[in-house]
């Protein structure tokens, strides 16, 4: 235990898979639960790194804390984890054809409580998709909870033209960020 304890604050298993990517698993999976509206006029840079500083502090836990949240936005419009196939498809229209932001944000709070941040900025061009490939990318049921509506690591890869940036930080993790912040932090990785 002890200060070199590390607990994941999200339940998303991307996020475990990308911290395996650098050696480390999460002593801990410990999910923030927090209200992920929005604020009103609030941009996306801001709210990708305001999500990540309330998930790392809404988390109870000895040691260090690993948040973050990605954001994908078309300008200075945030597009939603999608619930719904209809919203799902109404991301997938909007984006098509043209560049969208990913912005994932990563939060480590240490065992003395202060906080380091980072934030990857992505930016994805979706070919321009007919109406039969959105309809065969939402019946694989990708979508679903995911920012934007896509997932890059499965057969949205298959429709995007180009990223300038970070792929782990479209996955939901940025592997640079991370390690970065947890070497500045004085936890122990290669």
């Amino acid at each position: 235990m002890g200060t070199l304890h590390l607990t994941l604050a999200s339940a998303s298993p991307r996020r475990r898979e990308l911290l395996a990517r650098l050696g480390l698993g999460a002593d801990a999976i410990t999910p923030a639960d927090i209200d992920e509206t929005p604020h009103k006029g609030e941009l996306p840079r801001a709210y990708a790194l305001r999500m990540g500083r309330e998930k790392a502090l809404a988390v109870a836990a000895p040691g260090f804390v690993l948040a973050g949240d990605t954001v994908v936005a078309v300008g200075r419009r945030i597009l939603p984890k999608t619930e719904t196939e209809a919203e799902a498809r109404a991301s997938l229209d909007l984006m098509s054809g043209r560049r969208h932001q990913v912005l994932s944000s990563v939060v480590l709070r240490a065992p003395d409580g202060t906080l380091r941040e980072r934030l990857s900025e992505t930016i994805v061009h979706f070919k321009r998709l007919s109406v039969e490939e959105i309809a065969a990318y939402l019946a694989g049921g990708e979508w679903q909870g995911k920012a934007g509506g896509y997932a890059i690591q499965g057969a949205a890869e298959g429709l995007i033209e180009w990223i300038r940036g970070s792929h782990s930080g479209v996955m939901g993790l940025p592997l640079h960020e991370t390690r970065a912040l947890l070497k500045a932090a004085g936890f122990p990785i290669a």
